[in-house]
């Protein structure tokens, strides 16, 4: 096995009542009850550091994908210098047959791992029946899926869209409108948001104001203005930064995965959902990365009792295949109308009937007991 994906090892993860105290990370980036994690990013690569792998001989094969790569694909990232041919459960096999435990899952997209039978059952089927329908019309597997997780979360209302950073700007979009709708006797309504220190949002230019890393947000400068970012986890702070009539929104992970796994505590999600409430500010949990059964949880916020009035998913739902959702409650979808927002491709019947494989699974109670375990 390589040591290119062997990326951490960690011997015991606690109940999810212990949330906090199990993803509690220091300076030093160790997981309080593991081993230290290697300088990995949770999302894309990026770092040239990050491409290293250790010495091995490059086949002929893969040299020429590689320097076919380097001619053709704009130089965003820095690979491993691994041709990835294919991929089984928790496997992954290169182009000259060798083995490696993938610890990545895409960037925690692969949740049921390469090649689920149901999953590949279910794309098939779907890919044989209906594929792309414009959102002009219904499809049953987007309004099955929507149903579905309307009935195991908070929300009341769903929005697709085709990845995390596309949740996140609808996010953003729907916040401004609810402030405008809500206040609309008033020339200029709540516009600005708070997000956190060592956050991670997004690539698109609102979801990347939102982002509190300088390296990924300083070449696109300037970026959506009006965002004030406060230390992640300073109830004090936050209470401070949340206004009235100038915070539309208060965008955060409860548990941030850029760069080493930090966990928000109950009382922190508290004291910002008394805040947003006392200024009319919406509360937006980002679960991209830590949602949907990565926690023990189907959501990470259900191991602090806390609701928001939106959240955003993506990354794992539909196993490999690209989707985002915002769920959000009622009083926030009343202020969308027709035409306020859309997309081409979004809950698209091939990726919501996928989606609907994969979160049959997860939202066992069996399997999420064997993520705890």
């Amino acid at each position: 096995m390589s040591n290119s994906l062997q990326m951490m090892r960690i011997s015991h993860i606690s109940p999810p009542a212990d949330l906090p105290r199990a993803f509690k990370l220091d300076k030093g980036r160790r997981i309080s009850l593991g081993e230290v994690i290697p300088k990995i990013s949770s999302c894309l690569v990026t770092d040239p550091q990050q491409g290293s792998t250790s010495a091995r001989p490059v086949t002929r094969e893969s040299k020429e994908v590689m320097e076919t790569e380097r001619n053709v694909l704009v130089g965003t990232y820095a690979r491993a210098p691994v041709v990835i041919k294919s991929g089984k459960g928790c496997k992954l096999y290169d182009v000259d047959g060798k083995e490696y435990l993938d610890m990545t899952a895409g960037i925690a997209v692969n949740s049921l791992g390469h090649g689920d039978p149901d999953w590949v059952n279910a794309v098939v089927e779907q890919a044989s029946t209906l594929t792309h329908v414009s959102n002009v019309y219904y499809s049953i597997p987007q309004v099955t899926l929507a149903k579905r997780l309307v009935e195991c979360s908070f929300a009341d209302r769903i929005f697709f869209t085709n990845s995390g950073t596309e949740a996140n700007e609808a996010a953003i979009k729907f916040a401004r409108k609810f402030q405008r709708f809500l206040h609309a006797d008033k020339k200029l309504p709540a516009t600005e948001f708070i997000a956190f220190t060592n956050s991670f949002h997004g690539r698109t230019m609102g979801a990347l104001a939102l982002t509190s890393k300088k390296q990924y947000r300083s070449p696109f400068e300037p970026v959506m203005p009006g965002v004030v970012f406060v230390e992640y986890g300073n109830s004090e702070e936050a209470i401070k930064a949340i206004q009235p009539g100038k915070t539309a929104a208060v965008f955060v992970e409860p548990i941030q995965g850029e760069g080493g796994i930090y966990s928000a505590a109950k009382d922190f999600l508290q004291a910002l959902r008394t805040a947003c409430d006392n200024a009319g500010a919406l509360l937006v949990y980002d679960e991209v990365q830590c949602g949907l059964g990565r926690t023990g949880h189907l959501w990470a916020h259900e191991a602090f009792d806390v609701a928001p009035d939106m959240m955003t998913l993506a990354k794992p739902l539909a196993g490999g295949l690209p989707i985002g959702v915002v769920l959000t409650t009622e009083r926030v979808a009343a202020a969308i109308g027709s035409g306020d927002h859309g997309s081409t491709f979004a809950g698209g019947p091939l990726v919501c009937h996928a989606a609907l494989a994969v979160l049959d699974k997860i939202q066992n109670p069996i399997f999420l007991a064997s993520v705890t375990r």
